[in-house]
């Protein structure tokens, strides 16, 4: 057992509090002050106490047993390794102490604890956990590791790996591991090897024209002669083939492709061939801008149309889509500079999709117009929807509008199979539905498993918030009975005195029981009620489902993607309600905006009917109804430009607009309006990858230090956090710290005139290091050991050997040095004010008195006895007696009273007759 100071620093304290001390005693003895030698030791253990607790002291207790935390390396380039050291952990486990703890866990790219710290000698035989191969993070791992060990208990870390790091740098963490007296041994795994080739690059122009011909490199490493072959493909379409033969080392390949398609083109390369290690770094990709005439994606659910050649008339391409076919990634939409929506309901649409094209619009300037129809805006589900984000109107109407009085019932199953993501967006669904609802309103809301739970009891909607509430709260439960829910759904409905009556039912089974669905649903009929049906997932009764819709007079939904949930819903909600289309002929209002008078100067046509939105905030309004809702609003959104036009494009509502001379021109108005006005390359950008990051340079053509914005989105639509920084005049660094993969960014920058420019690629983050055939790296293990006093270790049962720093507990004795200093220094205010050191003093005195005191000598004797006259007593006159004794009366009458003293004052009294007596007698 030994003591440490935390703060031993702190100890120099000591110097002047014994000056201080000195100074006291020096001052008490120049003023005669009696016990100041009592005063002076207490006031100096105060001192030593209190300077000693400031200083932290910690005693030292020697901990028995050891703690050793296994760590493997299980990603990508020793994949093959696991029976390794699995086998070492068991062994080495089977030979530790008693009193020896130990723990086991596997690092990739992240880490996982597969056995927790334990003093039990069995040990895991095999690794469970699931993490990401394609890096190796070293010093992630390691520092882990060092939190299972207890603080200042020392231990030792050993690590099973190839040593090959592809993320973070284990230099880092050998500090902390010294500095808390963490060992690191290590045992080298074999890294994979074998034939392998690797596409290390694709080089092309960044902007290239249409039909231009343009010469592509790729570059292939191999560690081995063979033949492969590699093909090209141009956005997912592939355009070149071609066997090659391959020999050791860095091979050139270059190859011509004339650019067919205009926009952001992504190329890709891919090599392939037989017995091949890995491949993951098989693929490589690279975009280029070919510039051409604007392109435009329309969505509509028929493909065939004369649509399209209003728009190519005027030079614009076109694609048309239905919804069903959308893209499902960002770099589907970049090929296009705007897209327009002609009548298509969302709930054709997922989510992801939605999502995507609005960061089309946001990030990259993509055009976007939606035009009207009765499967679009509030009547298609787009109430808080992506689509609804980067519109200039809202799909509610803010109660503008007296609207007919609705009863909404919503019967939702929730069964077993209902449990995860389909339940949660069923429920979010149900509370979009709430917010479209008015105060007035009457909803009702049933869950059912085997029975019917009444969730929301049927009534107007006087509290939305505790509505939602009780909705979102409905867990999962048992079978599946819809027959006795739909049942009192109607009931709940039937004597309702409302202009409308609507139930949605959404399942994802069957129901357990047959009853007469028709006879139940008629009678609802005789009440005004109507339904539709929602069939979520394959094992749904489809056609139990349709046919309850059709009798119903509803509408019938299959659902593969549950995203659409929350449209489908929010389309029910709106349609039931049966007023969102004015089918009213009227002359439209022209707002005071010069780009579009010009198209009626001679005038503006009838239009039939539109569907009711209300224009947001900073939305132009260039055409109004005769109520003020808008026909055409325009707004910025992000970096793009979106538009709405409320009524359709086939004539049915837009009637005299679709037979005027100037229709075309207003349909091509609209969409070049939305297309974005880019740069042709103003910014040259260069990726380097490092082993904590990737970093951008992007260097502008003209070397102005204007500031930038930057976005970046990856092809799966994740938007990722970047942070750029001017480094030279005109150059930026972004720091992306993802992972491989394709990339997209857009960079805008406002000059200063105060004008915007905008500019749009794409990159690609190459795959990870860990895909190449590297080789054990034994250099980077051999030094961590070093540097923290540990080795390479020759047999398992070495990894539970006697640490070289013995390792200690800590008991902080701060508060017991604290408590002993207040109790002295109470005591000696005690000793102070009560005076308590004169008493011990005088005790001291009377002791040093009897020591002194003596027996006199026999002549000190004779001296003090009486004379003697002969043999006879000395006897006073008779008469002398009585005066003597008159006398002393006298005397005794007239002697002053004695003086009451201090308990000090006698103490000081005492002191001072003892100090005469000890001086006459010397």
């Amino acid at each position: 057992m030994g003591i440490e100071f935390k703060y031993p620093y702190l100890l120099l304290l000591l110097i002047p509090a014994a000056l201080l001390i000195f100074l006291y005693m020096r001052q008490a003895m120049k003023s005669s002050q009696r016990g100041f030698s009592l005063i002076a030791i207490i006031r100096s253990l105060v001192f030593v106490l209190l300077i000693g607790a400031l200083a932290i002291p910690q005693l030292l207790l020697p901990l028995k047993g050891e703690t050793v935390v296994f760590l493997t390396d299980r990603s990508a380039s020793v994949k093959d390794a696991d029976s390794i050291s699995l086998g070492w952990i068991e062994e080495a486990a089977a030979n530790k102490g008693a009193d020896d703890q130990h723990a086991v866990a596997a690092f990739g790219e992240d880490i996982v604890l597969e056995q927790n710290r334990s003093a039990d000698q069995s040990s895991i035989t095999q690794y469970n956990g699931k993490l990401n191969p394609a890096e190796t993070n070293l010093e992630d791992a390691l520092s882990f590791a060092s939190t299972m060990i207890p603080n200042q208990a020392g231990g030792r870390i050993v690590v099973f790996s190839d040593g090959n790091e592809t993320s973070g740098h284990s230099e880092n963490a050998i500090q902390l591991l010294k500095n808390r007296g963490i060992e690191i041994d290590y045992m080298p795994l074999p890294s994979v090897t074998g034939e392998d080739l690797a596409v290390s690059n694709v080089a092309l122009s960044p902007s290239i024209y249409l039909g231009e011909e343009v010469p592509i490199t790729v570059t292939i490493d191999s560690n081995t002669e063979k033949q492969a072959d590699i093909r090209l493909s141009v956005n997912n379409q592939e355009v070149i083939q071609e066997k090659v033969d391959v020999k050791e080392g860095t091979n050139l390949y270059s190859f011509r492709y004339q650019a067919a398609e205009g926009g952001m083109n992504v190329f890709k390369a891919e090599v392939t061939s037989a017995g091949d290690t890995f491949t993951e770094n098989n693929v490589m990709h690279a975009i280029s801008t070919v510039q051409a005439a604007p392109k435009l994606l329309i969505v509509q659910n028929e493909e065939t149309s004369q649509l399209p050649s209003v728009f190519e008339d005027a030079g614009l391409e076109t694609d048309v889509l239905t919804p069903e076919k959308l893209p499902t990634s960002l770099s589907g939409y970049l090929l296009y500079q705007s897209i327009l929506f002609n009548n298509v309901a969302a709930t054709s649409i997922t989510e992801q999709q939605m999502s995507l094209i609005e960061q089309a619009v946001r990030e990259f300037g993509v055009g976007f117009v939606m035009a009207g129809g009765d499967e679009s805006f509030g009547l298609g589900g787009y109430f808080k929807t992506p689509i609804e984000k980067l519109l200039p109107v809202d799909m509610d109407i803010k109660g503008k509008k007296e609207m007919p009085s609705l009863g909404l019932m919503i019967v939702l199953d929730r069964s077993g199979s209902m449990s995860g993501n389909k339940l949660e967006l069923a429920k979010e669904a149900a509370a979009r539905s709430v917010e479209l609802l008015r105060d007035e309103d009457t909803l009702g809301f049933i869950a059912f498993d085997d029975r019917p739970w009444e969730i929301v009891e049927t009534g107007p909607l006087k509290d939305k918030e505790d509505t939602v509430d009780k909705i979102r709260s409905v867990t999962p439960g048992g079978g599946t009975e819809i027959y006795s829910s739909l049942e009192m759904a109607y009931e709940e409905l039937e004597e309702l005195k409302l202009q409308r009556k609507h139930i949605i039912l959404l399942t994802d089974g069957q129901s357990a029981t047959n009853n007469d669905y028709e006879s139940l649903i008629e009678e609802g009929k005789e009440g005004n009620i109507t339904l539709s049906t929602v069939a979520l997932g394959g094992d749904a009764d489809r056609a139990l489902l349709e046919e309850l819709a059709s009798l119903g007079t509803g509408r019938f939904y299959d659902v593969a993607d549950s995203s659409v949930i929350p449209s489908i819903l929010s389309r029910e909600t709106v349609m039931a309600t049966r007023t969102y289309i004015e089918d009213q002929p009227f002359y439209p209002a022209i707002g005071p905006y010069p780009d579009w008078q010009g198209l009626f100067n001679d005038g503006v046509p009838q239009m039939n009917a539109y569907i009711a939105t209300t224009a947001k905030d900073r939305a132009m309004v260039p055409l109004l109804s005769e109520k003020e809702d808008p026909v055409l609003a325009q707004w910025r959104y992000g970096m793009g430009q979106s538009i709405a036009f409320t009524s359709d494009l086939t004539g049915k509502w837009s009637g005299d607009w679709a037979r005027w001379g100037k229709w075309p021109q207003f349909l091509n108005e609209m969409v070049t309006k939305t297309l974005p006005q880019f740069e042709s390359e103003p910014f040259n950008i260069t990726v380097n990858k490092t082993a904590e990051n990737t970093v951008l340079t992007v260097e502008s053509q003209s070397k102005q230090s204007l500031p930038i914005e930057a976005s970046i989105i990856s092809e799966d639509g994740d938007e990722v956090d970047v942070s750029t920084n001017i480094v030279a005049p005109g150059e930026y660094e972004i720091v992306v710290p993802e992972s491989s993969g394709m990339y997209f960014l857009s960079i805008a920058q406002t000059d200063e005139t105060g004008q915007q420019h905008a500019f749009q690629t794409g990159f690609t983050i190459p795959y990870s290091d860990e895909y190449l055939i590297q080789g054990t790296n034994e250099d980077v293990l051999k030094k961590l050991a070093e540097e923290t006093g540990g080795k390479k270790l020759e047999q398992p049962e070495e990894a539970f050997r006697p640490l070289t720093k013995a390792a200690y507990d800590t008991q902080p004795i701060s508060k017991m040095l604290l408590l002993a200093a207040f109790l002295l220094f109470f005591s000696e205010i005690a000793i102070r004010r009560f005076g308590l050191h004169y008493l011990l003093l005088k005790k001291w005195s009377n002791r040093t008195k009897k020591k002194e005191n003596v027996q006199p000598s026999a002549i000190q004797q004779k001296r003090e006895q009486p004379k003697k006259t002969g043999d006879k007593k000395e006897v006073k006159p008779a008469a002398e007696a009585p005066a003597k004794a008159q006398t002393e009366k006298s005397n005794e009458k007239h002697k002053p009273k004695p003086k009451t003293l201090t308990p000090d004052e006698r103490a000081e009294n005492m002191t001072r007759l003892l100090d005469a007596k000890n001086r006459k007698k010397r």
